[in-house]
Order: structure tokens, then sequence, then C-alpha cells
């Protein structure tokens, strides 16, 4: 059988789409027109070299949106001004290396607006947009199965602080209500959902640092009752969830362990879980899965991260495929997909790994799925 492939979503952007995505950002004025050519032009390119790295489940890239996370700010009211900048406790740690990160663009400076208001939607015309752009070149391409990414309401949480809603509680319900019919609207055009999720461990040594694990595995537990909350009546056999520490390259010595997170990971609402375990600081923690087979649901797929995000080294494919034969050997091949570790353009303009070099990691990914199949 076939071991498909896939990743977790963000690629590389153009000069060009760049150039747009800060335009708007400033506040400039911009042609709307051009914008959306040049993003229709830019997924049906992505979509074609994903097809051609032989990427079976692919995705739009993320190339209209900023960030991940605090895209939502041009798509819901209520955000405004700014939230403070928090450093992962890493990098706190070492300073030289952080201010060595600032000093070469490696810790982005786009706005992040507190939530200062009732935040509901503008309506799904943007996101309309992609969903069109990605159909069409996949459409064009030959390509079955794509997925859209989303941010979960913990993540917006995390980067988007309140300081409108009495709690935390409060907030995170608000956005799992306002985020629901933007998770709906994916699943309806067909796409597989992906919610992206790190604040379940990335927020740990980002935002909870004066907390015990045992004190942040409460809050992360709220976090899941609001992505329970907005995908209530959803069909959540076509949800992916990423969670991760951090797609930066650094120490990661203050990274919650896998072995803490795994049981309340696999309670997820959603049938397939992308996480890292191509870098050096969690690439052991495969075997939480072998000890825990038994705890891990038999509907739930397994994406193991097997090529890197933040380096510039491209895996052997026979290194992907004993990745991936880890978690075959635990689950089966029918429940593991080939995933990478993080996306290749989590932030727009900035990237630790040179666009070429992404998709080569891309064809690799798929080269070592095919041998572990």
């Amino acid at each position: 059988m076939t071991l498909l492939s896939t990743h977790v979503g963000s690629l590389p952007r153009s000069q060009k789409v760049v150039d747009f995505l800060f335009a708007r950002e400033r506040g400039e004025d911009y042609d709307a027109e051009a914008f959306d050519a040049c993003m229709a032009e830019a997924v049906m390119e992505n979509v074609r070299r994903q097809k051609e790295a032989g990427i079976d489940i692919v995705s739009d890239g993320e190339c209209s949106k900023i960030s991940y996370a605090t895209y939502v700010k041009d798509r819901y009211t209520g955000f405004s001004g700014d939230s403070p900048r928090n450093a992962p406790a890493d990098l706190k740690m070492f300073p030289t290396f952080l201010d060595r990160l600032a000093k070469s663009g490696g810790t982005p400076t786009y706005a992040r607006p507190q939530c200062t208001g009732p935040v509901t939607s503008k309506g799904q015309g943007e996101l309309q947009k992609d969903i069109t752009n990605l159909k069409a070149a996949m459409a064009a391409h030959g390509v079955e199965r794509g997925f859209m990414n989303a941010a979960s309401p913990g993540v917006i949480s995390l980067f988007l602080q309140n300081a409108h809603y009495p709690d935390r509680a409060a907030y995170l319900e608000a956005l799992a209500d306002a985020m629901r019919d933007e998770y709906k609207t994916i699943l309806e055009a067909g796409l597989d959902l992906q919610l992206d999720c790190p604040d379940l461990a990335l927020s740990r040594h980002m935002l909870f640092t004066d907390l015990s694990d045992a004190e942040f595995l409460a809050v992360a537990e709220t976090h899941v009752a609001a992505l329970e909350r907005a995908l209530d009546g959803l069909p959540t056999d076509r949800v992916r969830l990423h969670i991760c520490w951090g797609n930066y390259e650094g120490p990661h010595c203050c990274d919650i362990d896998m072995a803490t997170m795994f049981p309340l990971l696999m309670r997820v609402p959603a049938r397939y879980v992308l996480f890292e375990t191509a870098n050096p600081r969690h690439g052991h923690e495969w075997t939480v899965f072998r000890d825990r087979a038994g705890d891990i649901p038999s509907d739930k797929v397994l994406v193991p991260g097997a090529v890197d995000t933040t380096t510039n080294f491209i895996e052997h494919p026979d290194l992907v495929a004993q990745r991936l034969e880890r978690f075959t050997a635990i689950v089966g091949k029918d429940r593991v997909i080939a995933g990478s570790d993080c996306g290749f353009g989590t932030f727009a303009g900035f990237g630790a790994v040179d666009p070429e070099i992404a998709w080569a990691k891309l064809a690799t990914l798929s080269e070592g799925a095919r041998r572990a199949a």
C-alpha cells in the first residue's frame, strides 16, 4: 500500500506576494484586483510544485495570510493596538543568541493587536477567495485532496492577547464561537480542515512560564474545550490538528515533553494529529507512542514530522523512511501519513529554509514515504 504525504501548511511566498501582504499590513494603498490575481497565481504555482514534489494532500501555502495566527485581525472585528511580546523562555536563557536572531530578522515585528472589543466575523469573503484559489489549482493539476489551515482559539489568544473579555475563559469561548463559521466553511467546501494549535505546547515556555506542568495542563484543557465548542456537530473525521513547540532554530531546552502532553493530545477532537519528530529536541519521543500504543484511539491517524523546517539540511529519504517506520510499526501503515515538523513560511517574508531547499525537502519527504511503504 502507499503511504500518503502532506505537510503542515505554509510554504515560501514569492517577493511579489510578500510585497502585497506588507502593503496591506502597513495600511498602504494597493490594487485590490492585482492583489487577488497575485494570490490566485501563487496558489496555482504552489499546488503545481507540491504535485511535482509528490505531495498527496496539498494546501494553498497560506500565501494570502501575513501569518498563520495573526491573519484573524484582518478578518474579524475586535482587534486594535498592540499585544506585549513574549520571547520564549529558552531564548531568554541565551540572550546573545536572542540578540543575534533579532538582528538577523529572525524575530518578525509585524502587528499583533490586542483584543479590545467583541470578536465577530467580517464575513467569509477572504476565506472564500482562498478556497476558490486552492480548488481551482487542485483541479488544474489533478490533485484530489487538499487542506486549509485555520487558527485555533488557543493560538489566537496566545498572540492576540485579551484586553476586553472578563477572563481567558470568556475570551476563548468568544473566539470559539467566532471561528466556528470559518471551520464549517472549509469543511463544507470539501477540504480537510487543519487547526493550528502550537498553543498546546509552545505557550508553555512562552506565556505560562510561571506555572507548573500540571497547572499548564489545566490551561491547555480549556484550549481543547474551546476547540470542542467550535467543532461541535462538525465532521471531525476530516479535521487535522497541529501541535508544535515553536518553529525556530533554538535551544528548545524549556519545551514541555510529549509524554506530559500525550494524554491530552490523544483527546483532541481531530482524526489527524500532526506533531514534531524530526528536530533534535523531540526526535526521541516516538517511544512515547510506542510505550502508550494502547492509549492511542483506534480512529487516530498519526502525521509525524519526518523533515525539519528550521534548517537547510535536506534529509536523506532513507532517514525519512526510518522515522515513518517507527510509527507504522505502532499503528500500521494505514494510520500514518508523512508530514513536516512545521510550516516553511510561518510568517510572510521570514523563513529559515531557502525556498528551493524547502521544495527539495518536500520531495525527499514523499520519496521517504514511498520507501517506508
